[in-house]
């Protein structure tokens, strides 16, 4: 079981390294994962051997506090019709009975009820049904707790941490920087009144010291709060670094000060306090935490965007009545309506209607994609065209693109570069060595040499305070969050901190061809026409006998059909020879289209034409398919179709060339076509007619070299690869993209994305 924790208390790597290492060892833990960035435990366990209350205890007893994050969407009805606890205790039970609830707690005196449900099994109408059928009424949502909102509530929480941060700072400086001129401005012959002069009075400079110390202290009391706990448990952090090095220099100085107040020695005392040094030390770690959050808070921005696209409410079609409706109220088979200018509630698919949907949110194309019966739609995208769209439900919540996406860049955000999990490891030893280096530094110099107390206590101060490994826990999760959130603004998704930092070794680079160096769309790109035939006339009978058919090749036919305004000869009988080609009646002729082979078989006349084995070649030498079409017994012409090669591929390789990264394409077609399109896109080396599985082995080859691999492919059916690679980058148009497929997504079908 994967379980996901909130965790409140971490203050430096070193409490992430030590509780991840404690739950680690728990019994039944088969996986514990902390990031302090995003504040989170990720644990796998089983249940048989352990449960969440176990970790949670486990967290507590660490000296943290933990909280379970439960996916699902949590929503509070209010209930009329409950009278005692009766009626309470039955509304729960079967709440609770019911498939797709994850939990239902009813308040008899508040008179309502949370509940917290799956929304891809269960809707919130049919959750207000179960209860009308009991016998009881639920009201309007009062507030809905779901992902999106848990999030919302993180960052309000976080700008007002945030804020606290800030004001805090502000009033440690305002008393830092007069003591720091108190202190320090006679050495630069800055005048001091009397009475605070450290030659005239002593006591009065000793004390308006200690005023200005004390509030900057309160200021950073969490440090204390944080630190000194820690240390007592054995598990020193980064606040203990600060705690005790400033509190033995506060300490040091109330001593002196009291010693000046009695008249031991005051004028050689009163040059021997460190108020200032206690106060500067937090004033500037809070400088550099300020900073930090300043920094976190601004990676979710990302996040946050994504978020803001998803609709408040949907327009229900329910018994031929437009019903505006919260989304959570919207569920799978739910038929809704995308009227021009709004944003889509759902994905789902079009049942009626025709528009245009703008989804460079998802993919980053800014021209808009036509949509009509059977096409998919996704949440969030806007319907940019004149028409309406009526789309049936397919997913919503937290089962939609939108989400999955969001979903993935939180997870790639929390996740661990094999750096980062080194400088957590380092960092949970290197926080003692610090205090026990500093403890036989300070004793050292005390013992053996002829300086000072004082002169020691500042060498323990010192290295208690310049140690503090915060940069190396905090810089790396930081700069992965950084990294993933503004590539997820470019439509490039990275799962993972360990594929960020892999990206950076990639030496080759192997590449799908169909749909990934090319459009992965035949097109009509050549023809040949026989004398006394128009190239119209031959286009409209190829297109009315391919209407009928799946093949890629008939749907180039037909979009070149449409492009060119052509009205098509009606079709009356059809019949398909896989493999070959198809024969039909059209306008009254006799068509056959299908490839060389087929027509031979069919004894059509002209196939040995000089001038149509020329073009065939050619189109062949150009990794052109050539279909042949026969009108009554006789080759009327030759429509040559193509996958075209992206204008931005040559571009790209020639790119990867200059960074010293060797390129390499796999494809299914044969050695000609494969070699055409290579040499277009100024591609290294080339390995033709492979079938799926043998491309993982092409992987597994060029890594056996000591090579680091990047394949780049659809993310189906280049899966085996995908995953063989040390690198998986899967292409996709933002909606049937298979995300879980590679290491990164390319939202956007640009191959220059991979340059990003």
């Amino acid at each position: 079981m994967n379980a996901l924790f909130e965790i409140k208390g971490m203050t430096c790597s070193a409490c992430s390294a030590r509780l991840e290492r404690v739950i680690g060892n728990m019994d039944g833990v088969k996986h514990a994962s902390v990031n302090l960035a995003t504040e989170s435990l990720a644990v796998n366990f089983d249940e048989q051997l352990t449960s969440t209350e176990k970790v949670i205890e486990s967290v507590e007893m660490t000296g943290f506090e933990a909280t379970e994050k439960i996916e699902g969407t949590k929503v509070l009805l209010p209930i009329s019709g409950m009278t005692c606890s009766a009626c309470s205790s039955r509304l729960e039970r079967v709440l609770n009975a019911t498939n797709g609830i994850i939990m239902t707690a009813i308040s008899l005196p508040g008179e309502s009820a949370t509940i917290k449900f799956n929304s891809a099994i269960i809707s919130l109408r049919n959750i207000r049904q179960i209860i009308a059928d009991i016998g009881f009424e639920a009201g309007k949502v009062e507030e809905t707790k779901d992902a999106h909102k848990n999030f919302d509530a993180r960052r309000k929480q976080n700008e007002a941490k945030l804020a606290l941060m800030k004001q805090r700072l502000i009033n440690a400086l305002a008393f830092t920087i007069p003591l720091l001129i108190i202190t320090m401005g006679h050495m630069v012959g800055m005048p001091l009144p009397d009475i605070i002069n450290p030659h005239h009075s002593p006591l009065g400079f000793a004390l308006i010291q200690l005023f200005l110390t004390l509030p900057v202290m309160w200021f950073g009391k969490d440090f204390y709060l944080h630190g000194f706990p820690t240390l007592m448990r054995g598990a020193p952090n980064m606040d203990s670094l600060i705690a005790v090095g400033t509190s033995a220099a506060f300490v040091y100085s109330v001593w002196n000060l009291i010693e000046i107040a009695i008249s031991i020695d005051p004028q050689m005392k009163a040059m021997d306090l460190y108020f200032e040094s206690a106060a500067t030390i937090i004033a500037l770690i809070s400088l550099g935490k300020f900073q930090e959050g300043r920094a976190k808070s601004r990676t979710s921005e990302a996040i946050e965007k994504l978020m803001d696209l998803t609709p408040a409410k949907a327009i229900l079609l329910e018994n031929g009545e437009q019903i505006l409706t919260p989304i959570e109220e919207i569920g799978p088979g739910d038929n809704i309506l995308i009227r021009p200018g709004n944003r889509v509630s759902a994905d789902g698919a079009v049942y009626e209607g025709h528009s245009e949907i703008d989804e460079s949110m998802l993919t980053g194309e800014s021209m808009p994609v036509s949509k009509t019966i059977g096409d998919d739609v996704a949440g969030g995208t806007v319907n940019t065209g004149g028409g309406a769209l009526k789309v049936r439900v397919k997913n919503v919540g937290e089962n939609t693109v939108l989400s999955r996406i969001i979903k993935l860049v939180q997870e790639a955000q929390g996740s661990k570069a094999p750096i980062s999990s080194l400088a957590d490891t380092v960092s949970f030893y290197f926080v003692p060595a610090v205090m026990a280096i500093a403890i036989i530094s300070g004793l050292c110099w005390y013992a053996f040499s002829e300086e000072p107390f004082s002169f020691a206590l500042r060498i323990f101060i010192s290295v208690m305070v310049i140690a503090c490994p915060c940069a190396m826990g905090l810089a790396t999760p930081t700069a992965i969050m950084v990294g993933t959130g503004r590539g997820a603004q470019l439509g490039v998704l990275v799962k993972s901190g360990e594929a960020l930092e892999t990206a950076g070794k990639i030496d080759t680079m192997i590449f799908d061809k169909t749909g990934t160096l090319t459009y992965g769309q035949p097109e009509l790109a050549d023809s040949f026409i026989a004398a006394g035939n128009g190239a119209d006339e031959v286009l409209a009978l190829a297109a009315s006998a391919e209407k009928q058919s799946e093949h890629p090749l008939a749907r180039a036919v037909l979009r070149a059909a449409e492009d060119a305004d052509l009205t098509l000869p009606k079709t009356t009988s059809f019949n398909a020879v896989a493999g070959l080609g198809i024969a039909t009646k059209t306008g009254g002729h006799s068509i056959l289209l299908g490839n060389q082979e087929y027509l031979n078989r069919n004894f059509v006349g002209d196939l040995n034409n000089k001038y149509a084995q020329d073009a065939a070649a050619r189109f062949e030498a150009a990794g052109q398919s050539p279909l042949y079409i026969a009108k009554n017994g006789k080759l009327v012409g030759i429509l040559a179709i193509a996958d075209k090669i992206k204008e931005e591929a040559p571009s790209t390789i020639k790119k990867l060339h200059e960074l010293g990264v060797k390129t390499v394409m796999l494809t299914g077609d044969n050695e000609k076509v494969a070699r055409t399109i290579a040499t277009s896109a100024g591609i290294d080396e080339v390995v033709a007619q492979v079938m799926p599985d043998r491309k993982a082995e092409v992987v597994n080859k060029e890594k056996a070299l000591g090579r680091k691999v990047a394949m780049i492919g659809d993310g189906i059916n280049d899966a085996p690869a995908l995953a063989s690679a040390d690198l998986g980058i899967a292409m996709g148009t933002g909606i049937d993209v298979a995300i879980e497929s590679g290491d990164v997504v390319l939202m956007k079908g640009d191959l220059t994305r991979v340059l990003t």
